[in-house]
């Protein structure tokens, strides 16, 4: 079924009001953060009035920067204030590379599904060559557009989310404090005992091991406690 172009407009200025609400809370300038993702204050603007968005790895850049769950501009997680970070750098290189990867996922995905550009093209609205030029990497891709593109392809734009590099490392850091933050309080408390990082490490190893390794060692434990 093609998307109404209406629902991309809408989600485009709901993403705007959220980067909005996320700088006027930190106290951060539209210059300050047109910067941090080098581009101007111009476009800067239109993000935030909804009349432009931005890509994914612009949308992950602004958090990393603002210090903020990439879910709470996707509409997942609440506003929750943490100290800022320092602009990246290489950030135009890393941008570009990001582009590409995308646009490397989305063909994989479209081809996967045996869907041609031009059907898609036709499903999404978005003209068949823009969309050439987003699955090469050539023109980044809006958030709403990159949406509804995914939805139609049985994806999510969570699957596209980086994995490696600053903001994957930093983003990974943010996730495990998270599951941390979900265990029982005297599972926490635990963990957060230098004394009992031994034990930690042991759960890691054994994590890692096979099932044949691991059975091995449930028998060895077995022999030597009858």
């Amino acid at each position: 079924m093609p998307v109404n172009p209406l629902s991309i407009s809408i989600r485009a200025r709901k993403l705007g009001a959220l980067i909005r609400n996320a700088r006027q809370e930190l106290g951060k300038t539209i210059e300050e953060c047109a910067q941090a993702l080098g581009v101007s204050k111009e476009d800067f603007e239109m993000y935030e009035l909804g009349e432009k968005a931005p890509s994914l790895p612009e949308t992950e850049y602004l958090a990393y920067y603002l210090n903020l769950p990439l879910e709470y501009f996707l509409g997942r997680q609440k506003f929750s204030t943490l100290d800022t970070r320092s602009q990246l750098k290489n950030l135009d290189q890393l941008m570009s590379l990001r582009n590409r990867v995308i646009g490397a996922k989305i063909r994989q995905s479209r081809q996967d599904r045996s869907i041609s550009l031009e059907d898609l093209s036709q499903q999404v609205d978005i003209d068949e060559g823009r969309l050439e030029d987003y699955e090469l990497g050539y023109v980044p891709i809006p958030l709403p557009e990159l949406e509804t593109i995914t939805s139609l392809l049985d994806r999510s734009p969570a699957d596209f989310i980086a994995e490696h590099g600053p903001v994957g490392d930093w983003r990974k850091k943010q996730v495990a404090l998270k599951n941390i933050e979900q265990l029982p309080p005297e599972l926490q408390e635990f963990i957060s005992k230098p004394i009992n990082r031994p034990y930690l490490e042991l759960a890691q190893r054994l994590s890692e091991m096979s099932v044949d390794k691991l059975r091995a060692v449930a028998e060895g434990l077995l022999e030597i406690t009858l």
